[in-house]
């Protein structure tokens, strides 16, 4: 009898997804052939090649159900800012704490995404940067010295160019903002191996797609990470690590266990390196393989050398023309909200649409406006001055129908949901490939080598990652 009755509920519940119909003022409503499952295969296996298909066939706003869920996907981006400032009606924190629990076994229910992001705030801007910054300088050159890379002068080594980007720049950050494993370049290399282990089943965690040995090898690699992030194992008592110490007195004030610390410091740890290795594998990737983009940028470099950090990175314009290039065309987070009551929003046209109470709101950037033809011209292409005005200044205005396009790239995230790290990442991404360029000399193995495609399943997580590498081989100069 039981069996019958779970049997009949399951029949209700589905037949209840099956019925859903669009109303009056709802957006497009595209539920899939497949029932209660929809679109799910196809938005989690190519999101980007998925959600632009079904711009094509709907328009700016629609609904798609994937796995039972109905999720409307706006991809207007000059509304963006708009929409997202209502934090009442559309939340942010139920969808990230089941992503807490799925990719790192967390469970925070105080966690206050706000009060975090004022935290951080204080800490990633203005003298504390300049600290921080000048701390990450210090431990790059540390870590390019001929003994920590294991490489006599002049003596060429080859590697895949995305290891080598990722691996120096995680070092970096995690030296700068962990603060730990100062001298020990073994422990560093062993906690590169893990999280390198855990960020590829990264995106299947979230999905709920591993299989039984990937489950194994993402659990070996948490722990491992846990070992070596216990609180108490980090370095937080010098002042460019206040960060991290101001992170744990939040946790403990919010009555968070010993166990439950150590599990957000892992999530801090991909917050903060996981898009940054990536973004500078692509950014020396193009310029690699674009050597006109090479040229422009080294020459710019050259003409700053003499100058102090700060001093040299605020007037690059070439070089953040190619920055805002390579990540208009990497940058591909999914901004997800779910939303508490039906809420009327409007488009930057004047039409106006009705969002259903616990739904789930998608904005994806990547698609609109960072690769959208009617903003930027081929798109696809990576062109290094596209940010660039003729007179060689920042350019800053971009037009779709003849409106202005308020942001023509958006890798931060939204006006009211900035990235509180990025000056400190652009600062880290900057400075890694500015070093390369000067203390190495750095080439493709093959000359005619092209970069190589994008792993689709990442298309929601941050910068993007590729499929293969580039093979190089470099050494340091005399």
């Amino acid at each position: 009898r039981m069996w019958t009755a779970l049997l009949l509920l399951g029949l209700a519940v589905l037949l209840l997804y099956v019925r859903r119909t669009r109303r009056r003022n709802e957006p497009p409503l595209d539920k899939g052939m497949i029932p209660w499952l929809g679109h799910a295969l196809e938005f989690g296996k190519d999101a980007a090649k998925f959600l632009t298909r079904m711009k094509q066939k709907h328009g700016d706003i629609f609904t798609v159900r994937a796995a039972g869920q109905y999720i409307t996907v706006l991809l207007d981006s000059n509304c963006y800012d708009a929409v997202l400032s209502d934090v009442v009606l559309l939340d942010q924190t139920s969808y990230a704490q089941v992503l807490m629990k799925r990719i790192f076994s967390l469970n925070l229910p105080s966690h206050n995404p706000e009060s975090e992001k004022r935290r951080a705030e204080i800490h990633f801007q203005g003298t504390a940067l300049t600290q921080l910054c000048s701390s990450m300088q210090n431990n790059l050159q540390h870590l390019v010295t001929p003994s920590e890379m294991g490489l006599k002068v002049s003596e060429w080594k080859k590697d895949g160019l995305f290891n080598f980007c990722y691996g120096l720049l995680f070092k970096t950050g995690y030296l700068t903002v962990f603060g730990a494993e100062k001298n020990n370049s073994a422990a560093l290399a062993e906690i590169y191996e893990a999280f390198r282990q855990f960020d590829k089943i990264l995106p299947k965690l979230a999905r709920t797609t591993v299989n039984k040995e990937e489950k194994q090898i993402a659990s070996s690699a948490r722990e491992k990470l846990w070992k070596w992030l216990t609180p108490t194992h980090l370095d937080r008592k010098s002042e460019h690590q206040s960060w991290l110490g101001n992170y744990v007195q939040q946790l403990q004030d919010e009555g968070v266990d010993a166990e439950t610390q150590r599990r957000a410091m892992l999530l801090q740890l991909w917050v903060t390196h996981g898009n940054t290795g990536p973004a500078a594998f692509w950014l020396l990737g193009y310029l690699l393989t674009h050597p006109e983009a090479l040229r422009a940028v080294r020459e710019e470099i050259q003409g700053g050398k003499h100058l102090r950090l700060e001093e040299r990175q605020k007037n690059t314009p070439v070089f953040d023309s190619v920055l805002s290039e390579t990540l208009r065309l990497t940058a591909a987070a999914l901004i997800t909200r779910e939303v508490k009551q039906d809420k009327k929003i409007h488009l930057s046209n004047g039409q106006e649409y009705q969002l259903r109470r616990g739904d789930r709101l998608c904005v994806f950037p990547f698609i609109s406006p960072q690769m959208d033809p009617q903003i930027h011209q081929q798109p696809e292409m990576f062109q290094f001055d596209r940010f660039l005005n003729a007179d060689g200044t920042e350019k800053k205005d971009f037009f779709k129908d003849g409106v202005r396009v308020k942001c023509p790239s958006v890798p931060w995230g939204t006006k009211d949901n900035l990235c509180p790290g990025r000056q400190f990442a652009i600062s880290a991404i900057k400075e890694l490939v500015s070093t390369i360029l000067t203390r190495f000399d750095l080439e493709l193995c093959d000359k005619n080598a092209k970069l190589p495609l994008v792993y689709p399943s990442r298309y929601g997580f941050g910068i993007l990652q590729p499929a293969g590498d580039l093979e190089i081989r470099y050494r340091i100069r005399s």
